[in-house]
């Protein structure tokens, strides 16, 4: 089968192939256990740069171990703070910027991206973005903070400027209520 409908990191994960090239600057706005950090260092080449963000000091040395087995380390510059320091850190335009809501997989349940920070952390990457850029978002409702981060998300996305931004909300409907959906914001 050609193309199959996966899950909400697949469609952020294949809108992000189309659009970031070799030399871009990216962001990981959460490292998680460096998949997606690794894709982007691998898309960006060897002139490109990935910055990336994660409140946990687990998520970064898995990230950093991941990349330095890839050969990719040289290409990234991780943060160990939350991605709310986004525009404290970042000043050069971007092409893409990728969010992952929750928690760190295979962690503690109880840390979890929160909707203040997560918000400031989305404005900034979203005045970063260079034209044709996109931003991806995958939220994982289905717990209290995940719920609620899904829904001021929905809402705070729905009232951007259609002039400025185009935004797609992916979610599979028969899926179940806790089932991951992907935000795709791509600057005009």
């Amino acid at each position: 089968m050609p193309y199959e409908l996966r899950s909400a990191r697949y469609l952020a994960a294949d809108a992000l192939r189309q659009v970031i090239r070799p030399g871009d600057t990216v962001i990981d706005a959460t490292l998680g256990n460096g998949h997606d950090t690794c894709m982007l260092a691998e898309l960006v080449g060897e002139s490109g740069h990935v910055i990336g963000f994660d409140i946990q000091p687990d998520a970064v040395e898995r990230t950093a171990a991941a990349l330095t087995e890839k050969g990719l380390i040289s290409r990234c510059t991780l943060y160990a703070e939350g991605h709310q320091h986004i525009a404290q850190r970042v000043t050069t335009p971007i092409r893409a910027a990728v969010f992952n809501l929750g928690w760190l997989p295979g962690g503690d349940k109880s840390i979890t991206t929160l909707w203040e920070t997560t918000q400031a952390a989305i404005a900034a990457a979203l005045s970063l973005l260079e034209k044709g850029g996109v931003c991806t978002v995958c939220a994982y409702p289905g717990h209290a903070e995940g719920d609620r981060e899904r829904y001021a998300l929905a809402d705070w996305l729905a009232a951007l400027r259609p002039q400025e931004y185009n935004v797609l909300h992916n979610r599979f409907l028969n899926a179940g209520p806790g089932a991951p959906e992907c935000f795709i914001i791509q600057k005009q």
